[in-house]
């Protein structure tokens, strides 16, 4: 009898050493420095009104979260800087010609924009104040021409009832509930722009979106090189999410709770299980639940593709974003049919032929809905790590 309840308490105890070891290879117990800049007092460390309003822009979605955005601050003007684009954190895989990330300095602008305002001045945006950057999205190109110069104008302080939405999660991509879109709220987002601007909640289009949507990302899914530079920016657990704090991590693709902490664990324990292939069925099942559980898709249209205009949709993209959120209702981008890299050309060429004119460019599809649940913000660099070193 001794040695049967000696060896129940050697299993227990090597259960709960495993246990113990399981979840401490997590960092769980680890700050999670990445949520600092979600922080809505997290602007108010800096003195520099400059560095307060990048605390915000940097909240923006963006492209793969790759928050590629680097910020020269003007030495000969203490209200002035200037963007560009961080060419460390491109995906030229899945963004050949940099149009995304383009995209995604306009996000960050629109963010600064609603922050200025909050805090008391105008932002005076220039774009492109050197000339826009080539078509190609070169290296050099993106290098040495600024997307814009942000000039930071004394006023008063102006209340915004979207300023409070950008500290709510930028991106969802949990199901959503059936609620379609109200008829002011669609008339709201169709309106305000000078671009095409659609939103899509007919049985009819709704199934074609879907089935274009879900047609791309096997399409992606089924590119290795896409696959293996998706999967090195997926951060398996809170050492690294803390270490580089952008890219993917379970929060962003919609997990929580203790499902986080048991899934980094095993992901920590066993790397195999990070591998391109695992990264491409975690992201197939994401999407074909997303899919599913989809009552609306946002639209966005430009007549020409120029680097100025994509600029101008990414900001006209966070406005609506916000816009929405303030309504209760989230978006998701699902960028991949949009796509230019050579294997995505077939259902490019059809989502452009069966939605928009010759000569048009389909900027932005989102599926828009309320979330069936809360979910957990992403991961997000902090102020320094976008100024210039």
């Amino acid at each position: 009898m001794k040695v049967l309840i000696i060896t129940i308490f050697a299993v227990i105890a090597i259960f709960i050493v495993l246990a113990v070891t399981i979840v401490a290879s997590s960092g769980i117990y680890l700050p999670k420095k990445y949520y600092d800049a979600w922080n809505p007092e997290y602007h108010k460390q800096f003195s520099d009104t400059r560095l307060q309003v990048i605390a915000h822009g940097l909240l923006a979605a963006n492209s793969h979260n790759m928050q590629a955005w680097k910020i020269v601050l003007d030495e000969s003007d203490k209200n002035g800087f200037w963007l560009y684009v961080n060419t460390e954190k491109l995906t030229p895989q899945v963004d050949p010609y940099s149009r995304q990330i383009t995209i995604s300095q306009g996000t960050f602008l629109e963010y600064v924009t609603v922050a200025s305002e909050k805090l008391g001045y105008q932002a005076d945006i220039t774009l492109f104040p050197k000339g826009e950057f080539d078509d190609e999205g070169s290296i050099e190109s993106l290098k040495s021409k600024p997307v814009a110069k942000v000039t930071l104008k004394p006023g008063s302080p102006a209340a915004n009832p979207i300023y409070s939405m950008m500290f709510l999660p930028d991106t969802v991509r949990v199901a959503y509930q059936p609620d379609k879109l109200p008829a002011d709220l669609v008339s709201q987002i169709e309106s305000l722009s000078s671009v095409k601007m659609v939103v899509y909640q007919d049985d009819a289009n709704l199934e074609k979106l879907k089935k274009l949507a879900w047609d791309s990302a096997n399409v992606e899914a089924g590119v290795d090189r896409i696959a293996k530079e998706t999967a090195v920016l997926f951060r398996p657990n809170e050492y690294e999410k803390n270490k580089y704090r952008y890219g993917f991590s379970l929060e962003g693709q919609g997990f929580g709770g203790i499902n986080i902490t048991l899934v980094e664990a095993l992901l920590t324990l066993i790397p195999s299980m990070n591998s391109p292939q695992a990264s491409n069925d975690s992201f197939l099942s994401g999407t074909r639940t997303a899919l599913d559980n989809t009552p609306a898709f946002i639209m966005m249209v430009s007549m020409d593709n120029s680097r100025t205009t994509q600029v101008r949709m990414g900001m006209l993209y966070s406005y609506f974003q916000l816009l929405c959120q303030a309504r209760g209702y989230y978006m998701q981008p699902m960028s991949q049919a949009l796509e230019e890299y050579p294997e995505m050309k077939s259902i490019y060429e059809k989502i452009h032929s069966e939605y928009v004119r010759p000569g048009e460019t389909i900027q932005m599809l989102a599926r828009v809905g309320k979330p069936i649940r809360e979910v957990e913000r992403s991961m997000r660099l902090g102020v320094n790590d976008l100024l210039a070193k």
